[in-house]
């Protein structure tokens, strides 16, 4: 967003489904931050090794150098004062700290930009994000594709055999689906049977 101005911290959170362009939109802004000469640090969670350790990846394959840590405590340790835009991918992998850490760094005049997941595998709200979006001044909400019927999708549908909470994966392991094709918890797998067809007899 570019609503605000002067020295003022602020927070601003994108969320959403995977597979919704969360990883993207951050991306887009934290690069506008450093056209703007703004002094930017991006930070992720050391669990997502998905794509890279040390960059923050989108599904799309766009790409950002990041810091990694373990918890969102350690991203006050190792923030350079200089900094001005700070950004964190995959908030929800962060712990509920990291609601305490925004709100830090938004007070001391950064501006907070942050992405992750709103609900998990049943639907539910998933922390730290409803906390962070009662803090924020800025809060975006996107929307993925259903696999299933092509409308809009604001769940994450499992696929894998696992009652975790946290389950690092992407496409195959998870996909979007709409209000509609969504199955709290793991989907359903359905069984096709497919006719193999005889090859027809000439006629002498």
């Amino acid at each position: 967003m570019d609503i605000f101005t002067g020295h003022t911290g602020w927070i601003e959170v994108v969320c959403g489904p995977m597979f919704s362009g969360k990883s993207e939109e951050l991306i887009r802004r934290l690069r506008r931050a450093r056209i703007a000469r703004k002094r930017v640090q991006v930070f992720k969670p050391t669990i997502d090794d998905r794509y890279s350790h040390e960059e923050i990846v989108s599904h799309a394959d766009q790409r950002m150098a990041s810091e990694v840590v373990a918890g969102a405590s350690e991203i006050l340790s190792v923030l350079d004062w200089r900094t001005q835009v700070v950004g964190i991918d995959e908030a929800n992998f962060m712990g509920p700290e990291l609601v305490e850490v925004a709100e830090q760094l938004a007070d001391s005049g950064k501006q907070v930009i942050i992405a992750g997941l709103d609900t998990d595998y049943l639907g539910r709200p998933f922390p730290p994000i409803p906390d962070l979006l009662a803090r924020a001044e800025s809060i975006t909400k996107t929307l993925a594709i259903c696999i299933r019927c092509g409308n809009p999708a604001k769940h994450t549908q499992r696929l894998v055999a696992s009652e975790d909470l946290i389950v690092v994966g992407a496409s195959g392991m998870y996909e979007a689906r709409c209000r509609r094709c969504f199955e709290p918890g793991i989907s359903k797998q359905e069984r096709f049977d497919f006719a193999i067809a005889k090859p027809l007899r000439r006629e002498s």
